[in-house]
Formats: structure tokens, sequence, C-alpha cells
């Protein structure tokens, strides 16, 4: 049975980046935000269920999402957010089951999940976790170089997700990643090497 590790971090930590690594390196990797965007994708698998729980008011036309004024509700509106967590979660959830199951010969995979630690379901599909953690200074600057956000804005999307300590508390295993891609690279092939001894089980002969 594989076993599978957990892979989260704060925006801006370069948890996609990691994850590329142990792709590199020949680990399954499940990403639950490409997931998510596909379920919520034209004619997708969520949007029946969207469109019951919210109306045509968040859509372009049948069959096409108009994310701007979905995104826009969940953040003015609190218990908006949680009703789409309660129609876009159990879809997820039995999405990454299903490309599990597909890899079921891997001693081990990594799950690329950012809510891994705020949403508790999302631990029952793990057995370890892994945090990608920076200093929060290093979040701002990343994410205000590559989207052109303001401090202001990027700093309301991190108090929306788990602060650091709270990842770092939840973690079996902190990859540091506030140098190079260099060194994120070296520091992803030791726990590589390191997963594998620990997931593998000796072989049972039969007398």
């Amino acid at each position: 049975m594989t076993a599978w590790v957990g892979l989260t971090g704060g925006i801006g930590s370069g948890k996609s980046q990691a994850a590329a690594e142990f792709a590199r390196l020949g680990v399954p990797v499940i990403d639950a935000d490409a997931i998510s965007r596909s379920l919520s994708a034209d004619n997708g698998a969520a949007l029946p269920a969207i469109l019951a729980t919210f109306g045509a008011s968040v859509f372009h036309e049948p069959g096409r999402l108009n994310r701007a004024a979905l995104r826009d509700l969940v953040f003015r509106r609190p218990e908006e957010k949680a009703r789409l967590e309660a129609v876009m979660f159990p879809l997820i959830i039995e999405a990454i089951r299903q490309q599990q199951q597909r890899h079921s010969e891997a001693v081990y995979g990594i799950l690329d999940i950012p809510l891994l630690v705020e949403e508790p379901l999302f631990r029952t599909l793990v057995q370890r976790v892994l945090v990608i953690d920076v200093p929060e200074a290093v979040q701002i600057t990343r994410v205000a170089q590559r989207s052109g956000l303001s401090e202001a804005e990027i700093k309301r999307i991190m108090a929306a997700q788990a602060g650091r300590r709270q990842r770092c508390r939840a973690a079996d295993d902190v990859i540091g990643n506030e140098v190079s891609l260099e060194m994120l690279a070296a520091k992803a092939e030791r726990l590589h090497r390191y997963y594998r001894a620990l997931f593998s089980r000796p072989t049972r002969v039969c007398p």
C-alpha cells in the first residue's frame, strides 16, 4: 500500500517547486489545486452543485463559472465560503482518492495540498506532513514579485491561511526554502531517500 506525504506551505513558500522536485525524482504527485480547478472548469463536475447552492449570479452562462463573482462573494461573506467548501471538499477528496488508487504500487507519493493544516478532513488522506517553510517577509516579497499584488493584499491572503507556527507544529518534516532552488532540490532529494527507506517494507519470504 502506498504511503502518502501531504505537502503544504503558505503562499510564496515554494510548495509547487518542491512538488516538482519530487516529481523529477519519479515520485507520484497529486495536485489538489489542479483537481479543484478541473472540478470547477467549464462543464466541470462541481458546477451543478455550485449552481444549486449559489444560483445563476455566479455564472457567466450555463456550464461556465464566473470565478471573479464567486471569489468576491466568498471573500466578503465567511458563511458563503463555508457553503462553497461544503460543496467542493467532498468532491476534491473523492477525486484525490481515485488518483491515489492509480499509484498503488509506489512506495510513497506526494499530495500537494494547500489547506492540509487548515482542514482536518484532508489529513485523512496522508500518513505524514511535510511543510515548506519560509519567513513571512520572504513570502510577501516573492508573491509581490510574481503577482504584482500589494503588500496589504498579500497579508490579507496570508491571514486567511494557517500561520507559520501552526503549520510547523503540524509538520512531521520541514524544508526551509529561503535560499535557492538548488538548495531546495538537494533537501528534497535527501528527504526522498529518507522516505523510501521509511516506507519500504521488507519482502515476506514464504518458508
